[in-house]
């Protein structure tokens, strides 16, 4: 949308280029065409320049291109190490993006994550909740736990299907590198900004 305000390109064409159109990053394969959160992830944040009435394809290029800059071949060698593929990490990436407070708890909500996880408990993530709502067209309904989407975690044991926004660098690292806590919950003390972690 602030590329459309800006004339860089419309909304919809890049929506489409998002979608369809055929990028040659080795992180893509298997991204099947068709839909546009195939993206999801990938589109690296950051500060960019573009020009007026670029190539929608062009635009997202400068992004996916920030993001193979970024994403280290040693990255991808500690998720190896943790038995991940990039694309799971970047499914926990996405997540602590959404639900950390700042850079600086977001190894400790990685550790909530992984904790569920390995105690194969739902992870029941509002974020990715929000984000089947959306996919839906309904994210302007009161919140509906029950949803039936791959990416509600309160229905779905696991990972969501694919990343839920485009985690930034520290997320990325959180999720490689999580706190050692024995932590399963947090919650949002509101008056701070951050969360407050628990073990039961």
């Amino acid at each position: 949308r602030r590329l459309e305000e800006n004339n860089v390109s419309t909304y919809e064409n890049l929506m489409k280029a998002a979608a369809n159109f055929s990028y040659n990053y080795t992180f893509l394969e298997g991204a099947e065409s068709g839909a546009a959160e195939r993206l999801e992830g990938y589109l690296f944040p950051d500060t960019y320049q573009f020009f007026a009435f670029m190539e929608p394809s062009s635009a997202i290029g400068k992004l996916l291109d920030n993001y193979s800059t970024r994403v280290t071949e040693e990255m991808e060698q500690q998720a190896a190490d943790r038995g991940m593929s990039m694309r799971e990490v970047l499914i926990v990436a996405s997540m602590i993006e959404k639900e950390a407070g700042n850079a600086e708890e977001a190894p400790t909500v990685a550790s909530v994550i992984y904790n569920r996880l390995a105690g194969n408990m739902p992870l029941q993530i509002d974020a990715t909740t929000d984000y089947a709502m959306q996919l839906a067209g309904r994210g302007n309904e009161k919140t509906d736990y029950n949803i039936d989407s791959p990416y509600n975690t309160y229905v779905v044991t696991g990972l969501p299907a694919g990343p839920i926004c485009n985690p930034g660098l520290s997320s990325i690292k959180a999720a490689l590198a999580p706190a050692d806590t024995q932590y399963y919950y947090y919650a949002l003390d509101v008056g701070a900004g951050t969360h407050r972690f628990f073990n039961d």
